[in-house]
């Protein structure tokens, strides 16, 4: 069973070990992970009851006001496909509440799961440091 919360409160380093940031070639290690998650402003976790370990998580950055933006969503791979993703971005979207503009980069292949979550393709522009891909 899936259990989620909006909190890393009790969130240990040990149980993000479960391989997320696949395809990064330096991912953050977990401890960085966790200070990622504890630095965000909203933050929605999802956990496998059986084991205790977050499966899949989302991240928000904003001003309180006027913008927000949602810079990190993942499920770990033999998770997928059970709408974990959706409701993750679902309970991020209902912590940041009502404001102007919420913002996400994705991939092409990644906008058809944004638009059935009411998200609308936008321009934007990007600057990648990959040296410091690794929160180091």
């Amino acid at each position: 069973m899936i259990a989620y919360r909006n909190s890393c409160d009790g969130v240990t380093a040990e149980q993000l070990e479960g391989g997320f940031f696949e395809g990064w070639p330096n991912p953050p290690s977990p401890a960085t992970h966790l200070e990622i998650l504890n630095g965000s402003d909203h933050v929605a976790l999802a956990f496998d009851e059986s084991t205790e370990m977050v499966v899949g998580f989302a991240t928000a950055l904003s001003d309180g006001v006027l913008t927000a933006f949602i810079p990190l969503l993942e499920v770990l791979d033999g998770y997928r496909n059970r709408g974990i993703g959706s409701d993750l971005v679902r309970r991020v979207l209902s912590s940041i509440g009502d404001v102007y503009a919420i913002d996400l980069l994705c991939d092409a292949d990644m906008e058809g799961f944004y638009r059935h979550l009411g998200l609308t393709p936008s321009f934007g522009m990007s600057l990648r440091n990959y040296d410091r891909q690794s929160g180091v």
